[in-house]
């Protein structure tokens, strides 16, 4: 058998970043090298219907106790644009407490002070970057895990559900689900194995919108500008000092949603804002959308209509709403960490994941950790022995009777 760790590191050395400004399917078209690469490990198995379809999606079947659940693990390819995933250097250090010197040439170091959840983690081999990279365990730990538990039932006799395998793209730019093939899956429920620390498990988290601002302004030679200027920087400026500043998401946390500035551009003519808006609870989500509506009244309303653009789209909901009428699903979970020696945690997303399009789509999908720790940057770790429990916990999902 190939360990999950082997797995881990094959599957990182694929650069896998999704594109959220291209319009294609799957947004890279280098994801489907590691879609195919996936294909081609799951036929070696013995998954006999492996395969992948046009839009990068893969999937694959081990045949179980027809008198059991049908049951999924998803887990997406890509890798965050926030941080390069191009030529990952990653190694395994034994960890006994303090600083991990990660690039000596560059004196890149993960600190403890910075990333307390080391702490946890003391005489353990953790699976780190040289410092440049993101390390890709946001999802590949997942991809890795799913593959593992998928070669222990094939390679033992073990009494075990029929797992449905789906590995998804463009998960980070949010259109991981769009073309999931819900009905050919054919799962009674299933996991996205896309979370983080050990023993953590979210069946709540954010509804999420995103929002563009545009603003026209007008440009005059600023010798000759005097009541005649617009300067719709200034504007987009104003704008966005409408908007509570306590509601930013370095103010926040648990339950507490926000309104992210995350991108802005401009020039006296023209200027635009990107955001992000989140928040668990319906009624304050809807509160916050309309808190940015009525900022871009009052600057219509002050610099003349038309001024300031304001583009809303919901982007997906709390999953909550879908899991609580089937408990059982979190249940099974939790009873597959407890056997395995994890101390479940139910924790709220702050963010989301496929499982929350999948579950408002009729598809029942908690979230599942990975025991991945700092996502998205370049100081992204994993315990070798946290993946191998994972792996542990998957297949204890599978043989629960």
């Amino acid at each position: 058998m190939t360990s999950v760790v082997d797995r881990f590191l094959k599957y990182v050395s694929f650069d896998t970043q999704s594109d959220e400004n291209s319009e294609t399917t799957p947004s890279t078209m280098k994801q489907k090298l590691l879609g195919a690469a996936l294909v081609e490990e799951m036929l070696q198995m013995g998954i006999q219907d492996a395969r992948m379809d046009e839009n990068g999606y893969v999937y694959g079947t081990v045949p179980g106790d027809p008198n059991l659940p049908t049951i999924g693990l998803i887990a997406h390819m890509d890798t965050s644009p926030d941080a390069s995933g191009c030529d990952v250097k990653a190694k395994i250090v034994e960890y006994h407490g303090g600083d991990v010197l990660l690039n000596e040439e560059k004196n890149i170091w993960l600190r403890e002070k910075d990333y307390e959840s080391l702490k946890n983690h003391h005489g353990k081999h953790l699976i780190v970057t040289d410092g440049t990279t993101l390390l890709g365990a946001d999802n590949k730990a997942g991809v890795a895990e799913i593959m593992a538990c998928a070669e222990t039932l094939l390679t033992t006799k073990m009494r075990h559900a029929t797992l449905k395998i789906g590995f998804t793209p463009d998960e980070e730019v949010g259109r991981g689900a769009d073309k999931f093939d819900i009905p050919g899956f054919c799962a009674d429920y299933a996991y996205t194995v896309d979370g983080g620390a050990i023993g953590e498990m979210e069946y709540e988290n954010f509804n999420a919108a995103g929002a563009k601002v545009i603003v026209h302004g007008l440009n005059i030679h600023p010798g000759a500008a005097k009541n005649k200027m617009v300067n719709s920087q200034l504007i987009a400026m104003e704008f966005n000092s409408l908007l509570p500043a306590a509601q930013r998401p370095e103010h926040t946390e648990g339950y507490e949603g926000f309104i992210m500035l995350m991108a802005m551009n401009g020039e006296v003519e023209e200027s635009s804002l990107v955001y992000i808006i989140r928040d668990h609870d319906m009624e304050k989500f809807q509160q916050k959308k309309q808190t940015m509506e009525a900022a871009a009244a009052f600057i219509n309303a002050k610099y003349g209509e038309g001024t300031l653009e304001l583009h809303l789209r919901d982007s997906y909901f709390n999953m909550k709403k879908c899991i609580e009428p089937c408990m059982y699903v979190v249940e099974r979970a939790i009873r597959a960490m407890e056997a395995v020696g994890m101390t479940p945690k139910t924790v709220p997303i702050r963010g989301g994941t496929d499982g929350a399009r999948l579950s408002y789509e009729g598809l029942p999908c908690p979230n599942l950790c990975t025991g991945g720790e700092n996502f998205h940057g370049r100081f992204e770790y994993i315990p070798v022995e946290d993946m191998e429990m994972c792996v542990d916990m998957l297949v204890a999902i599978l043989t629960s009777l």
